[in-house]
């Protein structure tokens, strides 16, 4: 095996039967259902699904970043397997950040645009290693800068200084400051252009290589995450309808919920093909049918899809799949 092959037999992640509910009322809406799937040393993973699924849900809970009305339900988050949702404040503080960082959904607007990004790196180095001079947070700074393309003059500047592009590395410099080896990536390109986009997930390639961390990332856009991840799973309602590697699910998906996403994009190069978007609507968490949850959507339905919910069935050692047509 190469180095790298052994890095990603080695489980860092472990999410086991992880479910988060919203408290609406007198109601429980399960918003992640039973999820289970694992992030490997050194490996980047996709999860993709359409907007109200459940992804950012999964993020902030890996993280115990949620609060109410949110609630972890049932499950664990195996971190080197220990459980992060065991942890105290000040196993939860060092956890955060040190070993993993969160860059948030739209994240380059949640920059200070009061303080400079200089004081803005600092604050977390400070936080987490209040034994560094001030001399010591500047060229750590300076350095964080270096390494995401951002000339090392424009440190002292504000927020509004940088451009879209700019703003998202210099949160991304932030997210590496304490060098973690997990970074959950939540729609980190929202609101920039296609040129600017593949130059943040260009370097974001070069920078996992650089220093082996792994990477979640988080989004609905099958297509970006084609180009850089390892594996994709799938989120439908909540639930995890597909896993597989990369390549697997965007030639041969095999859930209808995965074919539909897959469809709805388009190919550079070969055939050309009319793009056909995935009939009806999101599923109301309100009133979840018994059987499966993409049922009423599905092209590939039976009539016992509407009363019994499909198992997640493994189609080979590394592609698993939730559909009755499969079993």
């Amino acid at each position: 095996m190469t180095e790298l092959a052994n890095q990603q037999a080695e489980t860092l992640l472990d999410i086991r039967g992880l479910s988060v509910e919203y408290l609406v009322g007198d109601a429980r809406l399960r918003a992640v259902d039973k999820v289970s799937f694992t992030v490997n040393k050194g490996e980047t993973v996709g999860l993709a699904g359409e907007s109200g699924c459940g992804k950012s849900t999964l993020a902030f809970a890996l993280a115990k970043l949620h609060k109410p009305p949110a609630l972890i339900a049932e499950g664990e988050v195996l971190y080197k397997g220990r459980d992060v949702l065991s942890f105290d404040d000040e196993e939860l503080r060092r956890f955060r950040w040190k070993e993993t960082s969160v860059v948030f959904q739209s994240a380059m607007n949640c920059l200070n645009p009061v303080i400079s990004v200089n004081a803005q790196i600092c604050d977390v180095l400070s936080a987490h290693h209040p034994e560094m001079n001030r001399g010591e947070l500047q060229d750590r700074a300076r350095e964080l800068l270096k390494v995401v393309g951002i000339h090392p003059d424009r440190l002292d500047q504000y927020p509004h200084q940088f451009s879209g592009g700019m703003r998202q590395r210099a949160v991304l410099a932030i997210s590496l400051a304490l060098k973690p080896q997990l970074i959950i990536m939540d729609e980190p390109t929202t609101a920039l252009d296609v040129v600017v986009e593949r130059e943040i997930m260009d370097q974001l390639s070069e920078l996992k290589k650089q220093f082996g961390f792994s990477i979640l990332l988080i989004s609905h856009d099958l297509s970006l995450m084609g180009e850089i991840t390892d594996r994709i799973a799938v989120m439908y309602a909540g639930k995890l309808v597909e896993i597989a590697p990369s390549e697997e699910v965007l030639f041969n998906p095999q859930h209808p919920y995965t074919k539909g996403l897959v469809n709805s994009f388009p190919h550079l190069l070969g055939e050309k093909k009319e793009l056909t978007g995935i009939s009806g609507n999101p599923l109301n968490l309100y009133s979840p049918p018994a059987g499966c949850y993409f049922e009423e959507r599905c092209p590939e339905r039976i009539e016992r899809c509407k009363s019994t919910d499909p198992a997640l069935i493994t189609l080979n050692p590394q592609h698993k799949a939730k559909c009755h047509l499969l079993g």
